[in-house]
């Protein structure tokens, strides 16, 4: 028996080895978590630094997006052909190198560069903590530990920017790119004494299959042709529809080619008997429309504290931190909640509270926000908590143990297209309304400027009520429980 095997770091550790398994993997998690929002926070400062208009600056965000969106289609290929400790060391040690270079880079293209690379590492981690929690945990702790999970992941989000916007306002924008750099070595290090070779959720048969080059390639053209179609659409409809009509090409090409896949016998990218099960379906339509709402927030929130209400960066974090923490907690108690409520109502309880913090966010008046603005982020993040322990155990509980793997990276890669849409899609509504009110987005103030603000929250709210109407068919049906059974 090897000594990186499951078996013998679980004969070592004994009956909590899983648990220091889940925690292991929570703090690669919130390394990738960490990156992926905390530059928001340095935008506008890098953008002076490199003299950016507002649409190249948003890939900062969306470049990141991109790249871990396509990146988690390919964990469970990985996972089967390396093994849990081998692709989770190598993820970290890319995380980690594009941390530094971002950090050092003197040139706009080479942040690009260190966001991508933090992003395809980032989209390989992400899918594993569901993994191992659906298959390493029993039914009546599965809650429990996507809370306890939940709840460390947040923090980093929630201390990140408090901390990064300060380090912005001592340091400059450079200074974020440096904070995954411990949470990185701490998970390299985790990583070697827990992670083993094989761990709960593996897909055993699979070793000798060639990774889906195809599927891969028609994915990120298709995100690549969503994305780029909603920014040029917003300059050039002429422009932009072609694009958007390349990115339906491709998500039909896509379709059609996995489909092959499956009746060839051939292992593709994303299984689409998935979709077969209604709780998932549905829960995939909740993850995309959530995941627009939710990143396009942590897009415009940054921007609006700072050039639409004038406050500095280290206000944005202060503002941030309360509702960060308040979702730690909130988001413990609802783990425990989904082992014994439906976990449909739980998300749908989330989504209205959503909906509920955007509207309000878009009643702040310039004059005193502060303690507004503090108290809608928490009502915003306390809906964050409802949703977030409960909506993969919703969507991905109906599956066969063997579809685990496939349904953890495919409901992750729908929310981050969704979120790589969102960021995109606040960008450009958030100039397209400040163009309606002759506001530019560097420089003006007013009612004007405000308002487009005001009218982009809106968007959100609306898009929340949207993701309701879907989570609320999140409802197992006979059959689909029949074969999770199986």
């Amino acid at each position: 028996m090897s000594a990186d095997s499951l078996e013998a770091l679980a004969a070592r550790w004994g009956p909590r080895y899983r648990w220091y398994l889940l925690m292991s993997v929570m703090v690669g998690t919130m390394a990738s978590i960490m990156s992926s929002t905390i530059v928001n926070v340095a935008i506008p400062d890098m953008s002076r630094a490199f003299a950016l208009g507002q649409e190249r600056a948003q890939w900062v965000s969306s470049g990141f997006m991109v790249a871990m969106t396509v990146s988690m289609l390919t964990t469970p290929w990985l996972l089967a052909r390396y093994g849990y400790r081998h692709v989770y060391a190598g993820s970290m040690l890319l995380l980690l190198a594009g941390g530094v270079a971002g950090g050092f880079a003197q040139d706009f293209n080479l942040v690009l560069a260190a966001r991508v690379a933090e992003g395809l590492a980032a989209g390989v981690v992400q899918p594993i903590p569901a993994i191992i929690i659906l298959r390493g945990f029993e039914r009546g702790e599965q809650g429990r530990a996507s809370g306890i999970f939940g709840m460390g992941v947040v923090l980093a989000p929630a201390i990140g920017p408090s901390i990064g916007g300060v380090l912005v306002d001592l340091f400059g924008w450079r200074s974020i790119f440096f904070m995954v750099v411990p949470f990185c070595l701490a998970s390299l290090w985790l990583g070697r004494r827990f992670v083993p070779g094989a761990a709960p959720g593996g897909a055993p048969g699979q070793r000798g299959a060639a990774l889906d080059w195809r599927g891969l390639l028609l994915a990120g053209a298709g995100t690549l042709c969503l994305l780029n179609g909603l920014v040029s659409l917003h300059r050039s409809v002429t422009e932009g529809l072609p694009l958007l009509g390349a990115a339906v090409a491709a998500l039909f090409g896509f379709i059609a080619w996995e489909r092959r896949m499956l009746r060839l016998g051939q292992h593709p990218l994303m299984d689409l008997r998935l979709f077969r099960h209604r709780a998932f379906a549905m829960g995939s339509v909740v993850a995309f429309i959530y995941g627009t709402a939710l990143f396009g927030s942590t897009y415009l929130l940054p921007v609006f504290m700072q050039l639409g209400l004038g406050l500095s960066p280290s206000y944005v974090g202060s503002i941030l931190l309360p509702a960060g923490l308040m979702l730690a907690v909130v988001i413990a108690l609802v783990g425990r909640l989904a082992d014994r409520l439906p976990t449909r109502l739980l998300v749908g309880i989330g989504l209205a509270l959503l909906a509920l913090a955007f509207a309000l966010t878009a009643t702040v008046p310039p004059a005193h926000p502060i303690a507004l603005l503090v108290a809608w982020t928490v009502v915003g993040r306390i809906g964050l908590g409802f949703i977030l322990p409960s909506l993969n155990l919703g969507a991905m509980r109906p599956l066969e143990a063997a579809l685990v793997p496939q349904g953890s990276s495919t409901i992750n890669f729908l929310r981050m297209v969704g979120g790589a849409a969102g960021v995109s899609l606040c960008g450009i509504v958030l100039e397209w309304r400040l163009a309606v009110h002759g506001q530019a987005l560097q420089g003006g103030d007013g009612p004007q400027r405000l308002a487009a603000f005001q009218e982009s929250f809106g968007m959100l709210s609306g898009l929340c009520l949207l993701a309701l109407v879907a989570a609320w068919q999140m409802r197992d049906r006979p059959r689909d429980s029949a074969l999770a059974r199986e």
